[in-house]
């Protein structure tokens, strides 16, 4: 049978982080292209033990239908985090539970845009959230991200110029994938050019706790005071992706459009889940927990980047994230970036395209992404051995 899909389906390609990560499945291969939380962060004594004590409590709350909207006390908990960790939340706003932060994409995109709308996305950007937008139609309008953030000055160009922008989206904090973090005047900035031109924000923060130097700026959200900001989180990078767990806080109008369309998708997040989360939530030392796989993160990080210093510098750009999973470089313009990602899988070494996280055409030709938590302290150090290796090929 020849199969006629539909157009929002059709136009859209399979993720290149995916197909990578089909080569990774070899085990002799080192997986710089990955983007999984470091295994040794989660929790799972803790994690086992709530689960048991689930089953024997309250089984039958576990494994019934819930509302969609999400189980009531772990929303609770989470807006009363976020008040006090962030100043994020007003009486005005609401907060849903999602099947993970990707689940928002797809609620927001489904609540605010019609076909032909466009999204305005920092590029580079995070490849399933631009596919997401896609998938509905949006046209995206690239705006570049610089070492600070978004550039602001492009940002209001293209307010200017572009008709139906429905929402603007940004991962503020440790970029996926350049590691940027936006400065406060720049989240300012932005702030105030969504109010002044009439669209939305959304704000994407799935790596926010995983701050390992510098101090935490205040969120967008924070400075919320018309009720454009819609705030994504997740406990993907600080629980377990595999939970998936994420929420919005949004104002109390945006979340009840997302309630109806969260019920055309999934009815509700899974009650087990939700309600191992809330118990954690109430069990564990936040705090030191978070510190814990900072601890991690930052012991990778730094030597993911003093790596690239000692065996790329002067070859590649990059800057040094503050925080996140990724390291973002900048190759020499003789050199194309296909070739050089092609001569390291060739030898055994994973890394993503810029091109995969493009929103123009043309964007980030020169660039690779490197993802420091889920290779090992030794292969990382044995990546950048490749890594250095294929560099000297390129430079004779």
């Amino acid at each position: 049978m020849d199969y006629i899909f539909s157009e929002r389906i059709s136009s859209l390609k399979p993720s290149a982080i995916r197909e990578i990560l089909k080569a990774t499945s070899d085990p002799s291969v080192i997986p710089f292209a990955a983007g999984n939380p470091d295994s040794e962060a989660f929790p799972i004594d803790e994690v086992r033990e709530i689960s048991q004590k689930i089953f024997a409590d309250k089984p039958i709350l576990a494994l019934q239908y819930g509302i969609t909207e999400g189980y009531a006390p772990l929303r609770e908990k989470i807006r009363e985090i976020l008040k006090a960790d962030k100043n994020i939340g007003t009486e005005n706003d609401d907060i849903i539970i999602t099947s993970g932060a990707t689940q928002i994409m797809d609620l927001m995109t489904k609540v605010f845009c019609n076909f032909g709308d466009t999204v305005v996305c920092e590029t580079p950007s995070f490849i399933g959230s631009l596919n997401c937008f896609r998938s509905y139609g949006c046209k995206l309008k690239g705006v570049p991200v610089e070492a600070d953030g978004m550039n602001t000055d492009a940002l209001e160009e293209t307010l200017k110029t572009t008709d139906k922008v429905k929402f603007i989206y940004t991962i503020p904090n440790f970029q996926n994938p350049s590691g940027a973090t936006m400065s406060l005047q720049k989240r300012k900035k932005l702030y105030e050019l969504a109010v002044k031109y009439g669209v939305m924000i959304l704000e994407d923060d799935p790596y926010g706790d995983t701050r390992v130097t510098g101090e935490a700026l205040p969120s967008i959200k924070s400075m919320d005071t018309e009720g454009i900001v819609c705030y994504a989180g997740s406990f993907s990078k600080v629980l377990a992706p595999g939970i998936r767990i994420g929420y919005v806080c949004a104002p109390k109008e945006v979340i009840s459009k997302m309630t109806v369309g969260k019920q055309a998708a999934d009815t509700h997040s899974t009650m087990f889940s939700q309600i191992l989360v809330y118990d954690w939530l109430c069990t564990t030392d936040l705090p030191s927990h978070l510190e814990k796989i900072r601890a991690i993160y930052r012991r990778k990080l730094n030597l993911m980047c003093n790596l690239t210093e000692e065996k790329l510098g002067g070859f590649v750009e990059f800057v040094r994230p503050e925080g996140g999973l990724f390291v973002w470089c900048k190759l020499p313009e003789n050199v194309k970036m296909l070739e050089f990602v092609g001569k390291c899988v060739e030898n055994k070494l994973a890394l993503v395209p810029g091109t995969a996280f493009a929103v123009n055409p043309g964007d980030a030709e020169d660039c690779f992404r490197m993802n420091f938590s889920t290779p090992s302290d030794e292969q990382i150090v044995k990546g950048m051995d490749i890594l250095e290796k294929v560099k000297e090929s390129f430079i004779g």
